[in-house]
């Protein structure tokens, strides 16, 4: 049987505010109307604004079934800590519910890791090594830089043609910190050592401080076991 290319999803550029609004109006903190004003003030068509709710739907108004309690406690951690930065909250919903998002998110974290910044070439040629040479590839990769940069993960110089890390982002808050990282075992598919959980590049613009074992010990989703070379990992609890 011949194999089919994953499914991309993430086909909009999705901006911070509509992101942070999306996340505000399922906390029941903002109305749907505050979301709708915003998309029709930057969208011309029916079918773009379409295709960004259908985004935004997934991201955080209607996750699909197997994400929507992890959703939950994002929304949560939200209530109660409305400082807490949408960046975090957002990037973990997008590499869980789109890996399209997580793939660019980590071949960016991989590249920039040594110097700090990366063509835009290299990005889209790992990309189109995992997704096919296709133009939709080429574009959702970009609409997706594009978000990044929105959500202040890079800048991109060069027209476009260079992108830069930005500093990282101080995670302060311990149960966030948890969630993250579980975003990201979500996203791998399995367990993650946790000694080089702070340079995970799929996680690339934030930094998840110190004490990270003892912060994962208390998170009731996670569980930290031994794996076979007795290097301490972190996976879903029951997984």
């Amino acid at each position: 049987m011949k194999a089919t290319a994953p499914q991309i999803g993430f086909d909009r550029f999705i901006e911070l505010d509509w992101a942070a609004t999306a996340l505000r109006v399922r906390a029941g903190l903002s109305e749907l109307q505050e979301l709708i004003d915003l998309i029709d003030a930057t969208h011309s068509g029916m079918a773009a604004k379409k295709k960004t709710r259908t985004v935004l739907n997934r991201l955080w108004l209607e996750p699909r079934p197997d994400l929507i309690e992890f959703a939950e406690r994002g929304i949560r951690l939200y209530r109660d800590a409305p400082d807490t930065p949408i960046p975090a909250l957002s990037w973990a919903m997008a590499i869980t519910a789109y890996p399209f998002f997580g793939r660019v998110a980590e071949i960016v974290g991989r590249l920039t890791a040594l110097q700090g910044d990366c063509t835009s070439v290299e990005v889209h040629r790992r990309m189109a090594e995992a997704y096919g040479e296709r133009e939709g590839t080429r574009r959702m990769t970009n609409m997706v830089l594009q978000t990044q940069e929105s959500w202040g993960a890079i800048e991109r110089t060069e027209n476009g043609k260079r992108l830069v890390r930005r500093p990282k982002l101080s995670i302060g808050e311990p149960k966030v910190v948890a969630w993250l990282v579980e975003a990201c075992v979500r996203y791998a598919r399995r367990p993650l050592a946790i000694a080089s959980m702070d340079s995970n590049p799929v996680a690339y613009p934030f930094d998840f401080g110190r004490l990270l074992s003892y912060v994962l010990s208390n998170a009731a989703a996670l569980e930290l076991r031994s794996d076979s070379m007795s290097n301490q990992v972190v996976g879903l609890r029951g997984v």
